[in-house]
């Protein structure tokens, strides 16, 4: 039977991880999960929690036993919770964090211990991190690409950027420079600001004094939603684009009228229903709304539950090819994972379907995103 014990996020120094004792195999599989469920980060963890509710009890007759812990976006946090996933619940399988900083860490640990990792918010992997671990949000670069488009099909030329004053912001800056410098577009303006800031006027008031084309705002969660607001209030006329950290109904919720018109990338989860019935995205995309809208309510799909849930949707198929060589609880068994993760091929998810190499720990292509506008108050497909 699959348990989940949830906890308050835990303060304690970072210290060296200690050596491992021999690992006896069980007939338990544990999977160690780290996110975001208060703070600024929560409207992102919250939904990547509730989506555990309707993954797997048991997979090839093995039973999962899942322990979820709160980091409250904290890095040290969330790395003090991968350590005592190694250490106390000598976790098969870690995931998290919500954010990109607390990503970063979990992944430091899980690769200092050679344990399987799948990353649930956008971070850069590192050669240093790339043998075990993996991301299951769409790169920047994919997604990134689609806004780009959009941005020259409507003839924009300059472009201003606020976002976040961390690895997250800087990851969107660098692919927006990268991106859009070989298509003619000028970046006109950049600003920052941290992710607890209540706050944008001084950053608004400088992009509205460029008058850029179009705006793209490199936000997460409900905070996504701030530069939004003031970009409206303050006059701001032109297009606004989000990334798909924005990508749920509370962005809506909070940004309200000012979210008319939006232009924002997200994972075809948002949108399963328009999607063609042989894309491989579609049956578990309805399956995880179906079931998550149907116990938190009409439209509460969201982009970050899709993370957490299709890390299970590749474990139904990674975890029976595994079984063949090892048992959960010992090193072989986690090799073995990683392995698998590299073997099986065409791993279908409701955010896309996953080829993961040596050298490609994303393993998406374009069939990972879709561009989203905000009409009369509800998400719409741009075609």
């Amino acid at each position: 039977m699959k348990r989940f014990y949830l906890s308050a996020a835990i303060t304690a120094a970072t210290l060296a991880l200690p050596a491992l004792p021999a690992m006896a195999q069980t007939n338990e599989l544990t999977i160690g999960i780290t996110t975001t469920t208060t703070g600024p980060g929560a409207a992102l963890g919250i939904p990547e929690r509730n989506a555990l509710e309707f993954v797997p009890k048991e997979i090839a007759g093995v039973p999962l036993k899942v322990i979820v812990l709160d980091d409250g976006g904290d890095p040290t946090t969330a790395t003090t919770n991968a350590r005592r996933f190694v250490t106390e619940s000598k976790a098969d399988i870690i995931m998290g964090s919500a954010l990109t900083p607390p990503t970063i860490a979990v992944s430091n640990v899980a690769n200092e211990a050679g344990i399987p990792h799948f990353g649930l918010a956008p971070f850069p992997i590192t050669p240093e991190r790339a043998k075990w671990s993996v991301a299951m949000p769409q790169p920047i670069p994919i997604v990134g690409k689609v806004l780009y488009d959009h941005m020259k099909t409507k003839g924009v030329k300059t472009v201003g950027y606020i976002g976040y004053s961390d690895s997250y912001g800087d990851l969107w800056f660098n692919d927006l420079k990268a991106q859009t410098g070989p298509m003619g577009i000028t970046i006109a303006d950049e600003e920052r600001f941290a992710r607890p800031d209540t706050s944008v006027t001084g950053q608004v008031l400088k992009l509205v004094a460029a008058n850029p084309d179009a705006i793209l705002v490199g936000a997460s969660g409900t905070a996504a939603a701030l530069p939004q607001t003031e970009l409206r209030e303050r006059g701001y006329q032109g297009l606004i684009y989000q990334t798909h950290g924005a990508a749920s109904m509370d962005f809506i919720r909070i940004a309200g009228k000012a979210a008319e018109g939006v232009l924002m990338a997200s994972g075809p989860v948002m949108d399963p229903e328009d999607q063609p019935d042989e894309a491989q995205t579609k049956k578990p995309g309805l399956a995880l709304n179906t079931a998550y809208e149907g116990k938190y309510g009409p439209n509460s799909r969201s982009q970050f539950a899709g993370h957490s849930y299709d890390a299970f949707e590749l474990l139904k198929r990674i975890i029976p090819t595994a079984l063949k060589t090892a048992k959960p609880g010992t090193p072989e068994f986690r090799e073995a994972i990683r392995q698998a993760l590299l073997s099986e091929k065409e791993l279908a998810a409701s955010q896309g379907v996953y080829n993961f190499t040596e050298k490609d720990r994303y393993g998406l292509d374009e069939r990972s995103r879709i561009l989203l506008t905000v009409s009369n108050g509800k998400y719409k497909l741009v075609k």
